[in-house]
This record gives C-alpha cells, structure tokens and sequence, in this order.
C-alpha cells in the first residue's frame, strides 16, 4: 500500500531531474554557441591601441564606439554591404518565385512527363556546387557579365531544395481548397493566387531564410566572379583585408564589420521565428 502510493512521487521526482538535467545540457549547448558572438561583440568594443598591443583586456574596460565609426566612416565596407543586400535580396525574390511557381505546377497540376521533370530537377540536389563552378565560370567569362550584378545573383536562382520544399507543401494543401475555388469559376492562375499560395507562407519563410543564408555567407563564387573592390560581397572583403589589416591598424573594426554582418541574420530570423516553427511543424506532420 504505501509503495503504490509512494510510485508516483518516484516518478515525478525523476522526471524533474531528467528535465533538469535536459535544461542544463541546453543552456550549456547554448553558452558554447554564444561565446564566439560575445568575444567577437567585447573586441569590435575594444580601443584597437589595446588590441594591437595585446594588453589584459578587463570586463570593465574602457569601451569605445570608435571602431564602428570608422567602419561607417569608409565608403568601401558599406559598399560591400550594400552588394550583399542587393544579392541576397535579388536571390530572396527570385528563389521564391520560381520555387512557388514550379512547386504549385509540380504539386497540384497534370501534364506530360511531370514525374521525369521533377525527378531532373530533384538530381540538382545531389551535384555539388564546386563541380560545375568551371562551367559556370566559362558562361559569364563568354557573356562578359563578371564584376556584375547579374553574375552574383543569377547562379543563386538554381534552387531544386526550394522546388522540391513547395512542392511538396503544395501537395499537402487540401483538395477541397482548390475544388471550392473551381466552382467559383477561380482560373487556374487565381487559384495558385489567391487560394492555395496564402497557405504557403510559413514554408516560405523558412525558404527565404534559408535562401537568405545561403547567399549572404557564400564566399566561393564571389571571390571568383567579383574581381573589382567595388563589386565585393561583404565575406570577399573582409576575407581580402582581414590577413594585413587586423595586424596593422582594425583588429576592432574588423570585429565590427563581423558583428554587423551577422545583425541582419539575427534580425530576420527574429522577425519569422513564428513561420519558421510553422514550416517545420507542418514538414514532420508529412
């Protein structure tokens, strides 16, 4: 009698410390991950007097903001962040609208050889970027297009993950949804619309940011496509000045231009936390 009734005490009381103990390991795991942001945060604060001489840097200082005003101070970085604005962004856009427009036609409609052309298009996913890079290096040589706009952003446009993530969301939509919308007489291009692409907005979300990712820390063809100071990515420039330039005079804003570079990050993963637990959610109930 009082061991039954002393087993559900036993249970709860083993439950709180494997929750504890999960906590614990998450708050540690969290810690390690931070650290590098912080120590990249303590030293772009740092005056670069006492980095350069490698003094005992303490907790309580001195501060400055003078690596930040530098950094906003020079046309060249913020060139640099602009062209990574404009790549991403364009990359955002474009992924987004081929990857809906091909993922509704995959998902939803019926024509000849679907099935192959998606299978083609999902073996995309499995050739690596570094094997075609001479390939496409020889097309925009041919063009002329390098040191360009269109040379960044065009090779980002290529996304099979993104075709194969809508489509797949698409084809988990209800069926009654676009039936109800064909007895309103709804075209096909109003249904794919008006109806079944409000639907898809936590997939892409999470696409955008992913896509967002993948361009805003691509370094690989930048560095071969951008030859020119002014056509620099922000990852191409301060992997091109952080060898002499730290040793000389920004150590400081070099730390800066990093925690800079990682604030859009950060802020859009912020702004669509809520869709990106959304997609994720709706991907394992599939």
């Amino acid at each position: 009698m009082s061991a039954a009734t002393q087993k559900p005490g036993q249970y709860l009381g083993a439950g709180r410390i494997w929750s504890g103990i999960r906590w614990g390991f998450c708050i540690l795991v969290l810690l390690v991950m931070l650290l590098p942001l912080a120590w990249a945060v303590f030293l772009s604060l740092r005056p670069n007097l006492d980095l350069m001489r490698h003094a005992r840097l303490s907790v309580f200082g001195p501060y400055t903001m003078a690596n930040y005003a530098s950094l906003f101070g020079t046309a060249v970085p913020l060139r640099w962040f602009f062209n990574s604005f404009v790549v991403a962004g364009a990359q955002v856009a474009g992924v987004l609208t081929l990857s809906s427009l091909a993922g509704y036609a995959f998902g939803r409609l019926h024509f000849p050889g679907r099935n192959w052309i998606y299978g083609f298009v999902l073996l995309g996913l499995a050739i690596p970027d570094q094997s075609v890079i001479l390939t496409r290096h020889h097309i925009f040589s041919t063009l002329h297009w390098h040191n360009s706009y269109a040379a960044l952003i065009l090779p980002g446009l290529s996304a099979p993950f993104g075709v194969f993530l809508m489509t797949e969301t698409f084809r988990a939509l209800p069926r009654a949804l676009e039936d109800a919308a064909r007895l309103d007489r709804t075209s096909t291009f109003g249904i794919f619309w008006y109806v079944l692409l409000p639907q898809t907005i936590p997939a892409q979300a999470s696409l955008g940011i992913y896509t967002f990712l993948l361009s805003w820390n691509d370094y690989w063809w930048p560095l071969i496509s951008a030859t020119r100071p002014d056509m620099y990515t922000l990852t191409e420039g301060m992997a091109a000045v952080q060898t002499n330039y730290a040793e000389v005079t920004g150590l400081g804003v070099l730390m800066a231009e990093a925690v800079l570079a990682g604030l859009p990050v950060l802020i859009i993963y912020i702004l669509f936390q809520h869709h990106i637990v959304r997609a994720v959610t709706g991907m394992v109930k599939l």
